[in-house]
């Protein structure tokens, strides 16, 4: 009868009437259970009981109720557009209000909006399951995703800096620097808003699990929308490394207008290399502030950037030709500065001294030592071109052809003495003629990507 009702009356249903219908229907269900279902009694269980015997007697619940079943997406549908419009405020509150309160010193805050999304969720979740544990939960499910996708696109994305204009253009003059800063508040304020999200999104998965019937639990799955999360937050470390590169990128460049082949004799560290040392701490404390409460991340970012920065500072060391052997000691002297603020950098500025990570120590290491190396080839002297050769492949293991021509121009060779090195070094190394084209090869097109890269920034 009831079902028959609905089917007739289903254009006047609305997600209020459905709701307190079922309601009233559960509870009446309640109370037959109350009323007519004695519990068992604790007796001892014959050898000749079934296990058809063993089973519970036959339950009012859900008896009448599960007819509302097939109408729950009037509900589903009704919390979707709630979803909507509660994203699109926190989009609006978010463009008024601006970047959450921050104290300098104190961990990156949360977008507000973050924690309030999941609350509503929550009490989605509750009254669904109240519902039903079926159908209705995985619908609900994909009603989930949707507005983590929304919110993900619509806040998340959007708050991060304009990539178009890039972190380099906001060094220019020293005003800029503090708007470059207020970034990356803002990106740290990102980066733990979608820890928060990955984190939760995974909770919102198991409880969902939980309460669903097990043939539709294996339907719930959030993985689309944590990748995204993820994603999110790797991005944040890189454009945080982007931000870091930038400052550096002045002092770098610095090394170049150096003329390392006059230089009579070694001073205190070169001018590159204090200005490197006071943004690395200026900026990687403050940093460390704002992560934490995501300590995995700071660890990370750290790691990113010396990956990034010390392979840059080896080419730049490189490109510093030529070189005397004085050059070469204040080079080394730099080298082996810098060396040690990165060794420090996890612990940069702060009054209790964390020992880093064994990979974060090794890249470092492997990475300066490798720039400490070449200069002391360069250093070496060159009489004797085999021994010079040997003392290449002793001290830094590498059969690339192209590595050994830099070092050649830094000690200023000519041509006709590369060649003969070169050949000497291809005999010495056992480089065969296919690893000799490959080196060749690798050296033209890093010349073609650069150009590439110059015709992009042209037009």
């Amino acid at each position: 009868m009831l079902e028959k009702q609905m089917k007739n009356r289903v254009a006047e249903l609305d997600v209020k009437l459905l709701l307190f219908a079922v309601q009233k229907t559960q509870a009446f269900e309640k109370l037959l259970m109350e009323r007519f279902e004695q519990e068992p009694q604790n007796e001892p269980l014959g050898d000749e009981e079934t296990e058809t015997e063993k089973k519970e007697p036959d339950s009012f619940h859900n008896a009448i109720s599960q007819c509302f079943e097939q109408y729950l997406n009037v509900y589903i549908e009704s919390q979707d557009v709630n979803l909507t419009e509660l994203v699109e405020k926190f989009v609006v509150e978010l463009k008024e209000g601006g970047v959450p309160s921050y104290q300098v010193g104190d961990p990156a805050p949360l977008l507000p909006s973050c924690s309030d999304l999941f609350v509503f969720y929550k009490k989605c979740l509750v009254q669904c399951s109240q519902l039903s544990q079926g159908q209705a939960l995985v619908d609900l499910t994909e009603v989930f995703r949707k507005h983590l996708k929304n919110y993900h696109s619509s806040l998340l994305m959007p708050s991060l800096p304009n990539k178009s204009s890039g972190f380099a253009s906001l060094l220019k003059d020293k005003d800029n620097n503090k708007v470059a800063m207020s970034e990356v508040v803002m990106i740290c304020i990102v980066l733990c808003t979608s820890e928060y999200c990955l984190e939760t999104t995974q909770q919102l998965e198991d409880k969902i699990k939980e309460k669903a019937q097990e043939a539709y639990a294996e339907k719930i799955s959030f993985n689309s929308e944590m990748e995204l999360f993820s994603n999110t937050i790797t991005t944040c470390l890189q454009d945080l490394v982007s931000h870091l590169d930038s400052l550096c990128e002045p002092a770098l460049s610095a090394m170049l207008k150096v003329n390392w082949s006059t230089l009579d004799s070694v001073g205190d560290q070169s001018a590159y290399t204090t200005s490197i040392t006071s943004h690395l701490a200026a900026t990687v404390p403050a940093v460390r502030d704002l992560l934490h409460n995501s300590r995995k991340y700071f660890t990370n970012y750290c790691l990113k950037f010396a990956n990034s920065f010390i392979p840059k500072y080896v080419n730049q060391i490189y490109k510093c030709k030529p070189v005397s052997t004085v050059g070469a000691e204040q080079l080394l002297l730099d080298t082996h500065s810098l060396k040690t603020v990165l060794l420090q950098l996890p612990s940069l500025g702060s009054a209790v001294a964390r020992k880093p990570t064994p990979s974060f120590t090794k890249t470092v290491s492997q990475g300066m030592v490798r720039a400490e190396m070449i200069l002391k080839l360069v250093m070496a002297p060159s009489e004797s071109q085999l021994a010079f050769v040997e003392s290449y492949i002793n001290l830094l293991a590498d059969k690339d052809i192209g590595d050994f021509m830099k070092v050649l121009e830094m000690k200023g060779f000519k041509r006709s003495e590369q060649m003969e090195m070169i050949e000497l070094f291809k005999k010495t190394a056992n480089i065969t003629d296919a690893e000799d084209v490959g080196s060749i090869a690798d050296q033209d097109s890093s010349r073609i990507r650069k150009l590439e890269k110059l015709i992009k920034k042209q037009f």
